[in-house]
């Protein structure tokens, strides 16, 4: 089943800091290694996106939405809900916010809280095929520059 996430409430339950300037490429680099390893559609919601930097994005298989600044990834997840109709059921809501899971049942849609969702990802990585020790370890250095470019994008 597809997943449409709350992103900034799964943040600091995988780990990373909500103060961190790249926690939601970082958390959408997450969420493209367990779609590629669940062959799972996911749409994640960030909200606070200022001007100029808000709306969707496909961020490889993550479709990443950026809610303008003053409104909420909440309500844009209950348009979204509200947009599929019958459909909905079909799709699993992740979010430990309450209003998020009600509007997630009003739907009919399944929802799971991050913390249970983090499980999930657990599992997904823990069950994946070991890398090849032969294959190419990116360095610090790559990393950074990878970095740069999404920064590059998001702006």
């Amino acid at each position: 089943m597809p997943y449409l996430i709350d992103g900034h409430n799964l943040i600091p339950k995988v780990g990373l800091r909500l103060d961190d300037p790249d926690d939601e490429l970082k958390l959408v680099a997450i969420l493209q290694k367990f779609a590629r390893l669940k062959r799972q559609q996911v749409e994640v919601y960030f909200d606070g996106a200022p001007t100029g930097q808000a709306g969707t994005r496909k961020l490889g298989t993550i479709r990443a939405h950026f809610v303008h600044l003053g409104q909420s990834a909440d309500n844009a997840i209950r348009a979204r809900l509200n947009k599929m109709t019958g459909d909905a059921k079909n799709w699993i809501v992740v979010s430990s916010d309450r209003e998020v899971q009600s509007s997630a049942r009003i739907a009919r849609a399944q929802y799971i809280s991050a913390e249970e969702f983090v499980k999930s990802l657990s599992a997904a990585f823990n069950s994946a095929p070991k890398a090849n020790t032969a294959d190419k370890k990116i360095s610090p250095a790559e990393v950074d520059e990878w970095l740069e470019i999404f920064r590059e994008k998001k702006r």
